[in-house]
């Protein structure tokens, strides 16, 4: 309950939400299932906030049995009081918690409990009580025979460790001082001796210095991978006017007034925070730096990611694919609208073989053998020389010949290489596979993109610095929200596409497959039930997703679940239609009244997303197709002029803004601040990954190989 109470108060939702968001997933639903078809359990949260209330319920059940675990130790070393409970159990971070748990922690021998041990607790006690007195007064009465311990000097350095531990163990001293160096601090970064090459990509960073707290992601990420490759090296500390206020918070915590102390205590105090204190929060605040920093980073690649899944699809038509080369040829594949390979070669157009005729010869073959309708061409090497090539079939084929587009290569070498790969095309070469996905990923983008490690789709920042578990976490999660929104063909969909289906997984995927092409397609979504290991749980979770077309049951082609099948057919006789008559005429769904509507269900959620759905059924949610256009006077960097207006389509978004593909095989940045006539805080909000835009050329560099583009108007 206590849970429910603060992830309803830290999301802004209703408890009953939570309670009843908790109960499903501990019941073994999706979140794509409770999004869609849960809405009036949860009172209609979206699958953004389900994923967020259920990692932050995670972390909350991670805190409160590592909570047990730590109240359970200090309650079997007899030391747990009262107050001290009450702190471990309103800890709400885990750093709090560790922080009370700190002198209770089980040590290694080490100087402080060896000290104890000699008796000296008692005049670390005694020094503290009387801070402002020389320790060396009441050192004499715990002097031993036994070195180190025979000599004022040893008793007092002895003592020194124990002072030590007790003032780098108060939680509450610890606590102030992270929150103060986190908010402060200022983390000062320096190139190290010997490492300050002119052109080395760190030289922002030789003498920079930031809050800690304002370090953007991608500078942080930056610094830190410059830190782990030896060429930079940093501190964190509080700003000057504060240096000494660590000295009075610790001297605070153990009841001593640090102004008036003792300067043999002084100097514990300060030695306590300066080697001790200071270096850990360092390691800890450098480290949630780096958590904040690769958060957002993850975050971009998600919402890169996600543009990208749901990218207009071509269609089903027959494709051909090129991934074009040089001195390797240009590889082709054809392959029909269902996505199957026809034909395959290699053509060698370009240098060093010149043989554009021959190759324009086997174009046009196999274009009027399958009839191709579009080619898609792949972005790499040579892909404007190919697209040149290609335009020239307007004259070998004539107005009909199939329209060209350039698609993203990203990733089509790692699915070439695949197990899936080889599996699917067991003696086809992996360059001829690399042809085959970049025809495919034309004609759906979702569908063969969710065959490669979204980590391997190149749509992030500085991805492989950051959190590999939760990078591939959360990439998973915008994967599968994507192929639950948009909606699987059970009788066309590959065992990957089905696995990121809700409620089913690798196996059932398999199993899936395995019973499409035994028992051949499927004809209603209930014969699912049929498939091994696939029971009434999964096929709850998963039915909605997936879409039958022309099958026996018309609604088995739309996003409504089967269990509301029965509230179409009442919906269907109040318009005084069968069900196929109102998929044929949605129009007719104008005529219901408000009366009709309140007396149908008082599942309002659920009602109000199957009218819709029935407003056309099986629709495809994502936008229209369309293709960029380049320049056909731009083919490389030093085609490019300023002031130069272009189409482009931009391949990545990140926080200071956009990366354009101009067709000139580098892509241009258009700064955040150059995005849109207006101030924009997230280019997010203005563009997206896949989106075709206009843009103005105001810089290039081609030494350093880096072109600056804009898309503000002109005034």
């Amino acid at each position: 309950m206590q849970i429910e109470l603060k992830l309803a108060k830290e999301l802004d939702i209703g408890q009953h939400q939570v309670s009843a968001t908790l109960s499903l997933l501990d019941q073994g639903a999706t979140i794509p299932f409770i999004a869609r078809y849960r809405k009036e359990a949860t009172g209609g949260l979206d699958d953004t906030q389900l994923r967020d209330l259920h990692q932050r319920l995670l972390y909350l059940r991670d805190l409160d049995q590592r909570r047990k675990v730590i109240i359970e130790q200090i309650t079997e070393q007899g030391l747990l009081t009262r107050d001290l409970e009450q702190a471990l159990q309103s800890a709400d971070t885990k750093s709090r918690l560790e922080d009370l748990y700190l002198p209770f922690r089980p040590k290694r021998r080490n100087k402080a409990q060896e000290a104890r041990e000699a008796g000296l607790a008692p005049l670390s006690q005694t020094i503290l009580q009387h801070f402002q007195d020389d320790p060396k007064d009441f050192a004499p009465a715990f002097m031993t025979s036994t070195p180190p311990f025979d000599t004022l000097d040893g008793v007092l350095e002895n003592t020194k460790h124990i002072l030590l531990e007790t003032l780098t163990e108060q939680a509450d001293a610890l606590g102030h001082l992270r929150l103060q160096l986190w908010k402060k601090g200022v983390l000062k970064v320096q190139v190290v001796k010997g490492k300050a090459q002119e052109d080395s990509k760190y030289r922002d960073y030789f003498e920079y210095e930031e809050a800690i707290v304002k370090i953007p992601s991608h500078r942080a990420l930056a610094l830190l991978r410059g830190h782990n490759e030896g060429v930079l090296k940093y501190t964190l500390n509080l700003p000057d006017g504060m240096l000494d206020a660590p000295y009075f918070t610790l001297a605070q915590a153990v009841k001593v007034q640090y102004a008036n102390s003792h300067p043999w205590l002084k100097k514990v105090i300060e030695e306590a925070w300066s080697k001790r204190l200071r270096p850990q929060l360092e390691t800890e605040l450098v480290k949630q730096m780096r958590e904040n920093a690769d958060a957002v980073a993850i975050d971009v690649f998600a919402k890169n990611l996600k543009d990208l899944l749901l990218a207009a699809p071509a269609g089903a038509k027959a494709t051909l694919g090129l991934d074009p080369g040089l001195r390797t040829g240009t590889k082709l594949a054809v392959v029909s609208a269902t996505g199957q390979l026809l034909a395959h070669d290699t053509i060698y157009p370009h240098a060093p073989h010149h043989k554009e005729a021959q190759a324009l010869d086997t174009l046009t073959r196999l274009i009027k053998k399958h009839d191709v309708e579009l080619i898609a061409i792949g972005n790499g090497t040579a892909s404007r020389e190919t697209q040149a090539l290609v335009s020239q079939l307007q004259t070998t084929i004539g107005k009909s010949a199939p329209a060209a587009v350039l698609v993203s290569e990203a990733g089509a070498s790692v699915y070439s290489a695949s197990a899936f790969a080889a599996a699917e095309f067991p003696d086809l070469d992996v360059s001829i596979r690399g042809a085959v996905s970049i025809a495919r990923r034309l004609q759906d983008p979702l569908a063969e993109l969710v065959k490669i490690d979204p980590q391997s789709i190149g749509v992030g920042q500085y991805q492989h610095d950051i959190d590999q578990k939760a990078l591939a976490s959360k990439l998973d999660d915008v994967v599968e929200d994507c192929v639950n929104y948009v909606g699987v063909d059970l009788n066309m969909a590959s065992e990957a596409l089905l696995s990121r289906v809700a409620g089913l997984n690798s196996t059932l995927a398999n199993n899936i497959v395995a019973w499409r092409n035994e028992s051949g397609r499927f004809n209603q979504r209930k014969q699912l039930l049929k498939v091994p290991r696939l029971g009434p749980k999964a096929f709850e979770q998963c039915a909605g997703f997936l879409r039958i077309r022309n099958g026996l049951e018309p609604l088995d082609n739309s996003a409504v679940h089967p269990e509301s099948y029965d509230l179409v057919a009442e919906i269907a006789r109040c318009v005084g239609m069968t069900v196929p008559e109102l998929l044929n005429q949605p129009s007719a769904l104008r005529t219901l009244t408000q009366r009709q509507i309140d007396q149908l269900s008082k599942a309002r959620f659920t009602l109000t997303d199957i009218l819709k759905e029935l407003e056309k059924p099986g629709r495809d949610p994502r936008p229209e197709f369309q293709s960029v256009q380049y320049d056909q006077r731009v083919q490389t960097l030093q085609d490019l002029q300023e002031g130069m207006r272009l189409e482009g389509v931009i391949t990545n978004v990140t926080p200071f803004g956009a990366f354009v593909d101009v067709g000139v095989h580098q892509d241009g940045l258009v700064h955040i601040s150059q995005l849109a006539d207006r101030f924009v805080s997230d280019p997010h909000s203005v563009v997206q990954t896949g989106q075709i835009v206009q843009v103005r050329v105001l810089e290039v560099d081609t030494h350093r190989k880096r072109i600056a583009l804009s898309m503000k108007s002109i005034n």
